[in-house]
């Protein structure tokens, strides 16, 4: 964590892109993600039928391509989430499109799916697939922004669910026009069926990750529909919201925001989606994890897993042992023998 702040100043002089560029090259060439130690038993957990050995993992939007998945795992994450993936490369939007909010320790961006389509990822998740290092690996799919919606999501399962322990099926990003309205029922329900039918045998479980930007009726939809027809809910995507207490001078910039600002309204969704689906589907709680107290509480608000990604900007490699740390800490000061007793413990019934 020392080293990592005496280098923030020089990475914050790059533009974002390219200082994310670079870590992913430290990582492929092994200057970062060396061998972890082992976890606290008290964190492992159960999700899916799949052990993880932590709670603790990678968002989509670091490691679109598939690239650095057994770095990171090594680096200490449970388990790790590429993508998002389309079935088409395509290189996003417009730059500049990621922006560094250090005053609010958060993180704008609108790439718009930028990333090299099923060609370029399904080699290295076959290639990962052939490799004994240990983890769970979830592949995070978008459509292209030429595409429709139900053939490139069926495209992509096609291709990837067989590498995949579980699939994400992105539908809440701000910056792909028209994505988020298939988060509507009717829409939700007719991608799921095009999805599903393309599933291996065993199939991957299959989750859907959400918008924090939600009406209630379409959360009650959501809930529903998770019920009927997917295994989990990611809770949540970036937030278009800007709260009024942000004081950088990006806060201006359009896109979906993510990091400190995002934990409350994140958590708060999240324990509305357990409460909604009665506790019987796993959640993966994402927004503003930023040490083992916010961690803790997605857990506690009914988090199965929890993932990050702004806060490393900030804060470096270092954050996952520390996060790690201090949430076994928090578990057995609450009298928690593992992970899972202590999910939705602070949600009423």
């Amino acid at each position: 964590m020392n080293l990592y702040a005496g280098l923030r100043p020089l990475l914050f002089r790059l533009p974002p892109e390219r200082a994310h560029a670079l870590t992913l090259w430290a990582l492929k060439s092994g200057l970062l993600g060396g061998a972890s130690k082992a976890d606290d038993p008290v964190l492992a957990t159960e999700v899916w039928g799949r052990r993880f050995a932590n709670p603790l993992g990678m968002s989509a939007g670091f490691d679109k391509n598939a690239e650095v998945m057994a770095p990171l795992l090594r680096l200490g994450f449970g388990f790790v989430e590429v993508g998002s993936i389309t079935p088409k490369p395509q290189p996003g939007n417009p730059r500049p499109r990621v922006f560094r909010l250090p005053a609010d320790r958060a993180v704008i961006n609108r790439l718009g799916f930028n990333n090299e389509g099923i060609a370029g990822a399904e080699p290295r998740l076959k290639a990962f697939r052939a490799t004994p290092v240990p983890g769970v690996l979830g592949v995070n799919l978008g459509k292209n922004k030429d595409g429709q919606a139900e053939a490139d999501y069926a495209a992509s399962t096609r291709a990837l669910a067989r590498h995949a322990d579980y699939l994400a099926i992105n539908v809440s990003s701000p910056n792909t026009p028209g994505l988020r309205a298939l988060q509507g029922r009717a829409e939700l329900e007719r991608l799921i069926a095009a999805v599903r039918a393309e599933l291996p045998d065993p199939p991957p479980a299959l989750v859907l990750k959400i918008a924090p930007d939600l009406t209630e009726p379409d959360r009650r939809d959501i809930a529903a529909v998770a019920l009927d027809r997917l295994d989990g809910l990611i809770v949540s995507n970036t937030t278009v919201a800007r709260p009024e207490n942000l004081r950088d001078p990006a806060k201006s910039e359009t896109g979906g925001l993510s990091g400190r600002p995002l934990f409350r309204p994140s958590t708060d969704l999240l324990a509305e989606m357990y409460r909604l689906t009665e506790g019987r589907l796993p959640l993966i709680g994402v927004g503003g994890v930023e040490d083992g107290a916010t961690a803790y509480a997605k857990i506690r608000a009914g988090a199965s897993l929890v993932q990050l990604y702004t806060a490393l900007v900030y804060e470096g490699p270092g954050l996952v042992t520390r996060i790690k740390r201090e949430l076994s800490e928090l578990l057995r000061r609450d009298g928690f023998a593992r992970v899972a007793d202590a999910v939705g413990a602070d949600v009423a019934s």
